[in-house]
């Protein structure tokens, strides 16, 4: 597999083949992780343009055609490496990019570098990789990340973004690269970080590589220059934003979270001269303040230089729709979805997208 990726690098030169987009390479992103879009849509999941299901005329659209016209110029996807469900792994990711291409949209690509999903509290090694030690764990990242990203450029796929792991404020590849803030595994995780930066610099030279962190809140100076000292690379900083979950946020208000998570893209953007990207975004479905949450927080945002846009994590998600790897678990469905109870979008979703830069 190494040595065709290889000489595929050397072979190959991208052309444009999709849809063009309105919205040029590094113009502000307006966004959506919809990587459970076409297991909704197995499940018979239906989406519409207005609340009148009654009448004949009404019929049900493509969710990412509806979000275009919406405004959505740009598609979050996940990759897992062996999901059991067979679900958000790279041929899924391969369906649903090419559906976000053919559809004009600029493309971020989420790997996790694991079975399932990866996050400050869970950071499993896939299956396979299971006894490999550092030096091959390293190659695992470079060949991983080759795969998905040749993958995507043989189809004539050019993504804009690729995140080298997902949420990773405590390191990625758990145990070998787990880290904390004054201790941990620093030369494993940043060498992960490092290979995984070079290997999609190999197969896109431009590409935009993230490093993601959740609590856009949370001011932690001691992980970037942790992960500087290590030889840790990136383009842009990613992070996550939930400002209504204050069971998380140390029962903070959304207010106060909200403009904690402006002064700390301030910071960031100041301290390591880079851009930084909201890379999820989530509000209570059913709330009434959600829809002035979100108008708050884009204000806030759009008025930062170097914020480079933001996507909403799994706004298609309602009516009580759970993906498959749930129902083992006993986890209840999302709840931060952006669409309505009818299945249309949400004024949650109107408000990010029309929002402007």
């Amino acid at each position: 597999m190494k040595k065709l990726l290889i000489l595929f690098a050397a072979a190959m030169m991208l052309t444009a083949c999709y849809h063009k987009t309105d919205s040029p390479r590094g113009s502000w992103a307006k966004g959506a992780d919809i990587s459970w879009l076409s297991e909704m849509e197995h499940d018979g999941v239906k989406f519409y343009k207005n609340t009148d299901r009654c009448a004949d005329r009404v019929q049900s659209t493509d969710c990412i055609e509806l979000l275009r016209g919406m405004g959505m110029n740009a598609v979050r996807l996940r990759v897992w490496v062996n999901h059991s469900t067979g679900w958000s792994n790279k041929a899924d990711m391969l369906v649903l990019a090419k559906r976000a291409a053919q559809a004009g949209q600029r493309i971020m690509i989420d790997i996790h570098y694991s079975d399932f999903f990866a996050d400050p509290n869970q950071q499993t090694i896939p299956a396979a990789w299971q006894h490999y030690d550092y030096p091959t764990m390293l190659e695992a990242v470079r060949e991983h990340t080759l795969d998905v990203l040749y993958a995507l450029k043989e189809e004539g796929i050019k993504p804009e973004w690729v995140q080298i792991g997902n949420e990773t404020p405590n390191g990625m590849l758990w145990p070998m690269g787990r880290v904390k803030e004054t201790a941990g595994n620093w030369e494993h995780y940043a060498g992960f970080t490092k290979m995984g930066y070079e290997a999609a610099k190999e197969a896109f030279p431009d590409i935009n590589v993230i490093v993601h962190v959740d609590n856009a809140y949370e001011r932690r100076d001691w992980f970037w220059k942790s992960m500087q000292a290590y030889g840790g690379k990136w383009d842009m900083i990613g992070l996550s934003h939930y400002p209504m979950m204050s069971a998380w946020n140390g029962g903070k208000s959304w207010q106060e979270m909200n403009v904690l998570a402006e002064e700390n893209i301030k910071r960031l953007i100041h301290d390591w001269h880079c851009p930084v990207m909201i890379a999820e975004v989530g509000m209570f479905a059913n709330d009434p303040e959600s829809a002035i949450v979100m108008e708050d927080f884009m204000n806030r945002i759009t008025a930062i230089d170097s914020c480079a846009g933001i996507f909403y994590w799994e706004p298609e998600v309602y009516g009580g729709w759970r993906p498959a790897e749930y129902i083992p678990l006993g986890w209840g469905s999302y709840e931060m979805g952006a669409f309505t109870p009818e299945g249309t979008p949400s004024e949650v979703m109107q408000i990010m997208l029309s929002g402007t830069k």
